[in-house]
């Protein structure tokens, strides 16, 4: 699996680059970036912590608006982060709305046409990436985390609520956390995975949370601020689910906190504690 290095940069004792590569599972160009720790090197593998990012947003987006990196260096934790979608297709409406296709590639597996041989983010984030990472950084192979933004903190619970032996740690800032029943999920689960609602639920993390619970704590941090809370987040249908399951939970609301990256900047903090713990 080649990649090609587009730059690379020192960052507090460590290396930040950003890299591209042909993907298998979506059939184009992908790109991600990677913060590798000092601590990283050819005998000592490192546990890495998989970001997903929001609708619009690209693989550059986390890394540098986040401000992450400075204790990522010191807790010897390898940061990785995707793009939210394919790109260059041109496939016909792709590129209409700011909420759907590109750049709103939701982490699933498509199964309509004409999106199902390309928008596979669910198997490339949860197989090719991390093969890909493993294979060419110093990422240990047991020790993987994930946690995202808005979409991608719906991607997040979702990947490791279906894959718990492949994520050991997880959490999530302001996630959608029940798509099946607000807007934003209705369009793209209707247009990526069909008019047949129940199959929407395999990427519903409140539906897949009130099934079975993840081994670990979950932390989900979300803000009173947030203009999008009522109509496309409902966090109280996760507190909801895991109750239900008795899923670990811990869902902290902040007043006067949006939907932004100064929320995120002002909280990334103990996500990267919350995971590193976890880790080891």
């Amino acid at each position: 699996m080649s990649l090609t290095l587009r730059s690379e940069n020192a960052c507090f004792g460590g290396r930040m680059s950003f890299h591209a590569h042909a993907s298998r599972e979506t059939g184009t160009e992908m790109r991600f970036a990677v913060f590798t720790p000092s601590q990283a090197g050819p005998n000592r593998k490192v546990p890495a912590l998989y970001y997903l990012a929001g609708l619009t947003c690209t693989e550059e987006t986390f890394v540098i608006k986040a401000g992450a990196q400075r204790l990522a260096a010191e807790l010897g934790l390898m940061l990785v982060a995707c793009d939210t979608s394919p790109r260059g297709l041109n496939l016909p409406g792709d590129s209409d709305a700011w909420d759907f296709g590109v750049g709103a590639g939701f982490y699933l597996d498509a199964t309509q046409a004409p999106w199902a041989t390309n928008y596979r983010m669910g198997s490339y984030v949860n197989l090719e990436l991390p093969a890909l990472i493993e294979a060419n950084f110093p990422a240990a192979t047991d020790r993987r985390g994930i946690f995202g933004h808005s979409m991608g903190g719906h991607g997040a619970l979702v990947t490791a609520l279906r894959n718990p032996d492949r994520w050991r740690s997880v959490s999530a800032f302001a996630p959608i956390s029940n798509p099946v029943a607000v807007p934003w999920g209705e369009k793209a689960f209707g247009n990526y995975l069909g008019t047949d609602r129940t199959s929407w639920e395999a990427y519903d993390a409140s539906v897949l949370m009130r099934a079975k619970a993840h081994p670990c704590e979950v932390l989900v941090d979300q803000g009173l601020a947030d203009q999008f809370l009522e109509k496309q987040l409902q966090p109280e249908a996760l507190e909801a689910a895991a109750k239900a399951s008795g899923q670990k939970l811990k869902l902290r609301r902040h007043e006067g906190y949006d939907h932004s990256y100064w929320f995120i900047q002002s909280f990334v903090a103990d996500h990267l504690r919350h995971h590193a713990a976890l880790l080891g």
